[in-house]
């Protein structure tokens, strides 16, 4: 029998979740995927129990199939979506409109989870985005808002913020363990379900490659496989890889369920998982027989062991969830953004002058009452002003210091990024904290986001102007040429 998990109240949903992301893939080599058949497709699934969808704005023409079926199957199926705007994207307007479409499209309503993707932190137009998200869940077009590819400190960063996320849909396989740690701690604390993707790995964890050898770019065939031979290679490599497979088999023969039951299970049973997401190629695969099997059995204390073992000789993914999307290593079929976007605009506009200076402004009325740019750019150093967690009228990050001074740190990155440099040339720091109490919180914060390049920086106890301030942070950048 299917199991089921309520992931917030009054939302119910399959813990295995229908992928559509091969609508995509599909369409890419045969056309448009006909919308009856698609949704009699979808119909297969629901009665077999797994009635949770998932889908996106890019999957091709998944929400128009999902809109018919809900058309035809009214109120038997959890249909959710996500919204993957290009940078830049920020007004009200461009969200009401992004979320009347699939509404549209989806033939609902209300959407029962929107689920979001940010491209840039250091663009704080993606706090717009979901700020706008949010009193649109209060108008009642949404139901429930969740994220996708958010790391651990952007997470925190927003339920601080009051934003009432319900999940996080990121990564998360034998092969890709990053949301083991900090992710699953903070969802765990604060009842935020993780929903895993890419558990199977794009199938290099399944039968299909154990014992094969090692392919090509040029020989896979799908993005999917494209993409995770790039996690692969950064785990370690096809070796290693094979040797993570045999313990799967191993597990999988002695219980007598297949290797991708075994995959599924294995993250299912993770703390804070809500459900993973088993990808789906309507009309031409169906492996539903074979997922409903993941709910049969437990695998033993010999089988968890004995894959442990294998995950240990792998090599960590690097970052957090969701970085392969903002940072090298690119995991994706590309290897870059090239497949995603045509360009990542810098976050604020740039003014030339007095002489040869230029200067990032965000507009703030503070700029013009007291005189000041946001950052200045002369010759190859870049400096920064003091910057707090305000974004317009609101105090980012509530009143948790951590998170304010992870935002301090977006809004320096992207003023850096606005003048042509990267949080990298960063070589001095200067922090202010309100409290004794806020400074650890802090230095982890600068810790996370710098310690791997080890600014010269000075941390002092001061008056912050302002309520509910707990941290200003300025920053200076040398761009090498």
């Amino acid at each position: 029998m299917v199991e089921r998990i309520e992931i917030a109240p009054g939302l119910e949903i399959s813990r295995a979740l229908t992928g559509l992301w091969q609508i995509a893939d599909m369409e890419r080599d045969a056309g448009t995927v006909d919308e009856a058949e698609g949704a009699r497709e979808m119909s297969r699934y629901v009665e077999a129990g797994l009635t949770t969808f998932d889908m996106a704005d890019h999957y091709g023409s998944s929400e128009l199939i999902a809109g018919r079926y809900a058309a035809d199957h009214p109120g038997t199926a959890e249909l959710f979506t996500k919204w993957v705007p290009k940078p830049g994207t920020g007004t009200m307007g461009e969200v009401r409109a992004a979320v009347d479409r699939a509404r549209s499209r989806m033939r609902q309503e209300r959407i029962r989870l929107l689920q979001f993707h940010a491209w840039s932190y250091s663009d704080p137009g993606w706090l717009d985005c979901v700020f706008h998200l949010n009193e649109l869940r209060e108008q009642g077009a949404i139901a429930h808002l969740g994220l996708t590819n958010t790391d651990t400190a952007h997470l925190g960063m927003l339920l601080d913020s009051g934003v009432p996320i319900v999940s996080n849909q990121v990564c998360y396989s034998l092969l890709d363990r990053r949301a083991a740690g900090a992710m699953t701690e903070l969802c765990a604390a604060r009842g935020v379900k993780i929903l895993a993707f890419g558990t199977l790995a794009g199938g290099f964890l399944t039968e299909r490659w154990l014992g094969e050898d090692e392919p090509t770019m040029d020989a896979l065939e799908t993005w999917s496989q494209m993409k995770y031979k790039r996690f692969v290679d950064a785990a370690g490599g096809w070796d290693r890889l094979q040797r993570l497979l045999r313990a799967v088999q191993r597990t999988g023969n002695r219980l007598g369920v297949s290797m991708a039951n075994v995959a599924c299970r294995y993250i299912l049973d993770a703390p804070a998982v809500g459900g993973v997401i088993v990808g789906a190629r309507l009309g031409r695969s169906a492996h539903i027989d074979d997922t409903l099997r993941m709910f049969d059995f437990e695998i033993d204390d010999e089988g968890r062991g004995d894959i442990a073992e294998a995950i240990a000789a792998l090599d960590p993914i690097p970052g957090d969830c969701g970085d392969e999307y903002r940072k090298p290593p690119f995991l994706t079929a590309a290897g870059d953004l090239s497949d995603h976007l045509d360009d990542m605009p810098g976050p604020y506009p740039v003014v030339d002058g007095p002489g040869d200076r230029q200067r990032a402004l965000s507009g703030t009325v503070w700029e013009d009452l007291a005189g000041f740019a946001r950052a200045v750019r002369k010759g190859n150093r870049i400096f920064v002003s003091g910057t707090t967690a305000t974004h317009r009228a609101r105090l980012v990050g509530g009143s948790d210091a951590g998170s304010q001074a992870h935002f301090c740190l977006d809004k320096i990155e992207g003023a850096i990024r606005s003048l042509g440099g990267t949080l990298d040339d960063v070589v001095r720091t200067r922090i202010y904290v309100a409290s004794a109490e806020a400074a650890e919180a802090v230095s982890r914060a600068h810790g996370q986001r710098l310690g791997h390049i080890q600014p010269a920086n000075t941390l002092v106890r001061a008056g912050l102007i302002g309520d509910g301030y707990l941290v200003e942070i300025e920053a200076e950048a040398v761009v090498d040429p």
